[in-house]
């Protein structure tokens, strides 16, 4: 038992005293410090209403105390997300988000799946998710196996390919990583690029100088930037040539040395665009490159060059590749069910395009 938890106790009823339904525990935590504990459970209880929903538990926190029930198994898990909540805050978190929570479930069920209870028990830090630290955000912590996955790749590989759907996480801990290696001299410059194609949209003239007519369609690497940066030190990045924020066209003819090079939206290259780009790496370098296939906005025709560059290079050493799926978006919880339906249209289509026999055929 974890010092963070001063007390815990447990006990049960079986199948007989509940006529046959399954059997239920309780478990009661106290934690050390008041207010520690108010930021685990969160304003109005909300981390621990969050917690009951995912988990299928029912928890209730009074002060510093808070008792767990469910099943066996469920009661548990709740335990060890309560405790590894109240571990990071102790630790200096000063926040738990409802983002925070649902990392933490997701880190210790993948422990649970890994390891034998005996073997949590006796270490209960065991197989944490990756993490990446900035000076402005601290350690940011990976919320779930897929972003895990994605921050040992980027540590291991001089090319990265992540994929998948908005709010995993893809461009945000990319930009993180790359400023972590920045800050601690690993590298020299970051630059940031992405085609300059609208989302089924024509914007037509933008007014301005080159950086105000790009500007617009970098916004996302902007926020990104200031959310590990102070936004002075990007000022003066930017000004200084430290980092660089240019569409894909300026890449050509470049050899790009001692930096950290992130092309994202990739599904908007076109072959010949992603073979230039991939081949302006230079020594000491790294490429992360990051796109999601279903959003591909070029003409109709037009072949992805992030959709052959995966495939093409598949198996080549030095490269890495993470797929994200719509069950590893971290965005919003509402994000996570849009992407879903729609995963799940697409698939009808395309099966009913394979089997004609599935559309629905007019009344006669």
């Amino acid at each position: 038992m974890p010092n963070d938890a001063a007390g815990r106790t447990l006990k049960g009823r079986g199948p007989a005293a509940q006529g046959g339904l399954a059997e239920t525990v309780e478990v009661s935590l106290t934690f050390e410090d008041n207010r520690l504990a108010s930021l685990v459970f969160g304003q109005y209880d909300q981390n621990v209403a969050h917690i009951e929903r995912r988990i299928d538990v029912k928890a209730t926190a009074l002060g510093n105390h808070l008792v767990i029930k469910g099943t066996p198994d469920a009661a548990e898990k709740g335990r060890r997300v309560f405790e590894r909540l109240y571990g990071r805050v102790r630790n200096g978190d000063t926040t738990v988000t409802l983002g925070d929570v649902d990392g933490v479930i997701q880190e210790v069920t993948v422990q649970g799946n890994l390891f034998p209870s005996a073997e949590i028990a006796a270490e209960p830090d065991r197989e944490h998710f990756e993490q990446i630290a900035t000076r402005r955000r601290g350690a940011v912590r990976a919320r779930n196996a897929a972003q895990s996955d994605y921050i040992k790749l980027l540590r291991t590989k001089e090319l990265v390919f992540a994929e998948g759907p908005a709010g995993t996480g893809k461009t945000w801990l990319a930009v993180g990583h790359a400023v972590s290696l920045l800050e601690q001299g690993h590298a020299e410059r970051l630059i940031l690029s992405r085609p300059a194609v609208e989302a089924g949209e024509r914007l037509g003239f933008l007014p301005g100088d080159m950086r105000e007519k790009v500007d617009p369609y970098l916004r996302p690497i902007y926020d990104a930037l200031y959310d590990f940066m102070e936004a002075r030190h990007v000022d003066r990045g930017l000004q200084t040539g430290i980092i660089e924020i240019a569409p894909l066209a300026f890449m050509r003819g470049r050899t790009l040395t001692n930096a950290v090079v992130l092309l994202d939206e990739a599904q908007n290259t076109t072959s010949m665009q992603m073979k230039m780009f991939l081949t302006r790496l230079g020594e000491n370098s790294r490429m992360i490159v990051t796109g999601d296939p279903s959003q591909i906005d070029l003409p109709p025709g037009q072949k992805s060059g992030l959709v052959e560059a995966v495939n093409v290079l598949d198996g080549v050493e030095g490269i890495g590749r993470v797929r994200f799926r719509d069950i590893d978006v971290v965005r919003h919880d509402l994000v996570r069910r849009i992407v879903t339906a729609y995963e799940a249209a697409s698939h009808g289509e395309a099966e009913a395009d394979r089997n004609p026999n599935l559309r629905r055929r007019p009344l006669a």
